[in-house]
């Protein structure tokens, strides 16, 4: 496949895919902003792997991964812990859940540990089936059904705290 094509196959593949990759980032770090951050991050690393990984068929797969290692690994950046603040702007809520049910939502999945909080987005909001899940995060089918067990109960655990106080 000559580079044009090539290009022409990244930048489709892209532009179809970049709300979906956006809303699965937002999930796993709980900020727009943040989550266009890790997007374009997982876009550049991807761009540079297409010629390999288009070949291969396994795009989706791949993008999903990078963007759960820069969303850990910005986690894990002391200039990206945030403090709490009484002023928030005005942003337009997402059609779907009710502001106060997503914003309980995303702030129990934020509760979650990282591999937790991936295996309950992958398994739930994709719907991937556990051995995919297992094979994207590099552990075992087991793990990924204890991780969702937990996460979820966690999630549960949280919101009931939140309805009730």
């Amino acid at each position: 496949m000559r580079r044009a094509e090539r290009e022409a196959a990244y930048v489709e593949f892209a532009t179809v895919r970049r709300d979906r990759l956006r809303r699965i980032a937002y999930g796993m770090c709980g900020d727009w902003h943040r989550a266009d951050d890790l997007v374009q991050t997982a876009l550049v690393r991807l761009y540079v792997a297409w010629p390999r990984v288009s070949r291969n068929g396994t795009e989706d797969a791949y993008v999903r991964r990078i963007l759960l290692n820069a969303a850990i690994d910005e986690s894990r950046r002391a200039v990206r812990r945030e403090v709490p603040t009484d002023s928030l702007p005005d942003v337009p809520a997402s059609p779907g859940l009710g502001v106060e049910d997503r914003d309980s939502l995303v702030a129990a999945l934020q509760e979650l540990p990282a591999q937790q909080r991936a295996a309950v987005l992958l398994r739930h909001w994709l719907g991937l089936p556990v051995a995919e899940v297992a094979a994207e995060l590099g552990i075992s089918e087991g793990t990924v059904k204890s991780h969702t067990s937990r996460g979820l109960a966690a999630l549960r655990g949280h919101l009931a705290e939140v309805e009730t106080g």
